[in-house]
């Protein structure tokens, strides 16, 4: 496999969706804009250190540190008040995009339990790919014997000036493995 880059995206992706979409000019090609890795982290309420080691965890995964998200509004039901701490958020541009990206898809991806590929309902109607993770201990960038607790996390690949197919068909030209169908 070739390793994912903007470089390997020109030269051998960008041709390829040219043809296949019969797009005429290279602005009107989709490409990946950034990758947004998100974990709610509920236990926070509780235990404001369980908030800090996610953060440390979201930082090691993601290469950059994170930013805590409060809550929005306050909900008597959960316990939750306005302004309360309730989970990490990193924002991936870049060259630290494709470089998550390749991790994604050439280490972390065959790591996941009965994984037979990604799921294609996962788009919206902008193109871009969101798909959660079940167990942050899948990347190799996290030790497991500091793991007090298995999390998952959400990543969002946004894709710019696409929709769901031509997304679906960068993605799969990136080498990003999607469910056959069963017929």
């Amino acid at each position: 496999m070739n390793k994912i880059s903007k470089k390997y995206y020109k030269d051998e992706v960008s041709p390829k969706l040219k043809e296949e979409f019969k797009i005429k000019n290279d602005l009107s090609l989709p490409f990946l804009e950034k990758i947004v890795l998100n974990a709610s982290v509920v236990d926070s309420f509780s235990d404001k250190a369980v908030l800090e080691k996610v953060k440390n965890q979201m930082a090691d995964i993601s290469g950059q540190m994170p930013k805590i998200t409060l809550a929005k509004k306050s909900i008597s039901s959960f316990k939750l008040k306005q302004n309360d701490p309730i989970g990490v958020m990193v924002t991936l541009r870049g060259k630290k995009s494709w470089n998550f990206l390749e991790s994604f898809i050439s280490l972390v991806a065959p790591r996941m339990r009965d994984f037979r590929g990604m799921p294609d309902d996962k788009f919206d109607e902008k193109g871009n790919y969101s798909f959660g993770v079940a167990e942050q201990i899948l990347f190799p960038q996290i030790d497991y014997s500091k793991i007090d607790k298995p999390r998952g996390l959400v990543v969002t690949l946004v894709i710019q000036k696409s929709d769901k197919q031509k997304s679906k068909r960068m993605l799969e030209l990136l080498g990003l493995p999607f469910r056959k169908e069963n017929i």
